[in-house]
């Protein structure tokens, strides 16, 4: 077969307030944002690029009802290359005073941190296998 995919380019979350959770993404997980999308003179979604040499990235858009249907999932996890970088991220959570729920065995047998909430309740797992 001639046409494949070869991973994600960017995963699109709801939020309810741009600025907010553009703030909350930089500092806690030392993403950078590479484009603003404007409306009206307005900010109304930005794409964050992961740290250098990752794939992909995570567009955020406003839109708070979507955003407030969405509280408390989980919809992205996002790769950690080694096991002991995920009690690396526990630490500098803890160091941030940023909540999360621990780290924990995967399905794999590797290592997931949980319970990370972004400003809308979103949870983003910080995974490695």
């Amino acid at each position: 077969m001639g046409a494949t995919v070869s991973g994600f380019h960017h995963v699109k979350l709801p939020v309810t307030d741009v600025a907010r959770s553009r703030a909350w993404y930089e500092r806690v997980l030392g993403l950078t944002v590479e484009i603003e999308f404007e409306e009206d003179g307005v900010v109304r979604g930005v794409a964050l690029a992961l740290p250098a040499g990752a794939v992909g990235g995570i567009a955020l858009r406003e839109d708070p009802e979507r955003a407030a249907g969405l509280a408390g999932f989980d919809p992205v996890a996002l790769l950690v290359p080694e096991r002991e970088q995920v009690e690396q991220w526990r630490h500098r959570l803890d160091e941030l005073g940023v909540p999360h729920g621990g780290v924990n065995t995967g399905h794999h047998g590797g290592k997931v941190l949980v319970g990370l909430r972004d400003p809308d309740g979103l949870e983003v797992r910080l995974y490695a296998d």
